[in-house]
């Protein structure tokens, strides 16, 4: 490996196992210095153990690297800014954060608990928030930082029974797009990349659920499509190059971008744009708009229920 990263400070959330691990290892192979935060939860986010955070410090320090390991409970403001404030006080400085902590609880809307909901929501999107939110003012103070949300797949194309996992993992997109227009001019850069890996949330979705999905003509990601084995056939360690290059001095003019990583697959997504229009001179009537619709924007819509799509 090279020393792009070299005198470099990352944090890296959820980096304790899967795709967190690869980065954070990625990185320090890279000459980064190592704050490797993990609760040690549970995929649905309970329990505690702080041995996935120790394993993966002890790791990189056992190799020549230098890290250290931190348990803050990023979906809380204040031990966020203490997670931010450690990388600083033992580390020197922060100019790389990896928004990477999740959780799954799946459940299709009609079964899904106001909890459950929150639960996702606070650890994904207002984890993400937080972290970039108090690393913005350090970073901002040097003019120079990296930051790389990680997004998802179901986010982006929608995958059944994650309502409260899309929403916080698309919410994390809106995110990137605006604090990367905010903190550009200050040298600092907002990326996101949305993997699709064998992770240990992946392995909590069983074949079964999936079936009865299916039979129930409830469509999965148009992406990946129904099966889980198409997603497990990626390593999570595939997605950390990535991560890395776009936390080195060449990644320095991309900013405010979207890209999928998935085995030797890097793709930059577009941002939403029009596909077709429709326009008159003054408002429309709904009697109007149900006869030039089916032909001026109504062609080849997919549903997502499989049944009305195939």
């Amino acid at each position: 490996m090279g020393r792009r990263l070299q005198g470099r400070v990352a944090v890296v959330t959820g980096g304790g196992r899967g795709i967190g691990r690869a980065i954070a290892e990625s990185m320090a192979a890279e000459g980064a210095a190592i704050v490797v935060n993990d609760l040690g939860a549970d995929p649905d986010g309970t329990a505690r153990d702080h041995s996935a955070a120790d394993t993966v410090a002890a790791a990189i320090t056992a190799v020549g690297g230098r890290a250290i390991a931190d348990y803050s409970d990023v979906s809380d403001f204040e031990a966020a800014e203490k997670l931010i404030r450690t990388a600083c006080a033992e580390l020197g400085r922060i100019d790389i954060l990896v928004n990477n902590a999740g959780i799954l609880r799946d459940r299709m809307i009609f079964n899904m608990s106001e909890e459950e909901f929150d639960a996702v929501v606070a650890v994904n999107l207002k984890g993400s928030f937080n972290c970039a939110r108090h690393a913005a003012v350090e970073m901002r103070r040097q003019e120079s930082g990296r930051i790389i949300n990680v997004t998802s797949t179901s986010g982006l194309f929608g995958n059944s029974g994650q309502a409260n996992y899309a929403a916080a993992k698309d919410g994390i997109v809106g995110l990137t797009r605006v604090v990367a227009r905010e903190l550009g001019k200050y040298s600092i850069t907002v990326n996101a990349i949305a993997p699709a890996a064998a992770t240990r949330l992946v392995a909590t979705i069983p074949d079964r659920a999936t079936a009865k999905r299916h039979a129930a003509g409830v469509a999965s990601s148009g992406l990946m499509g129904d099966s889980i084995a198409a997603v497990t056939r990626f390593a999570a360690e595939d997605v950390a190059p990535f991560a890395t290059y776009l936390a080195t001095d060449a990644a320095a003019g991309i900013n405010g971008q979207t890209f999928l990583v998935t085995g030797g697959l890097v793709a930059l997504l577009n941002d939403p744009a029009p596909v077709r229009t429709m326009t008159k001179a003054t408002r429309w009537t709904a009697q109007e708009i149900a006869a030039v619709f089916p032909t001026a924007l109504g062609m080849d819509l997919i549903n997502p229920v499989r049944d009305s799509a195939d």
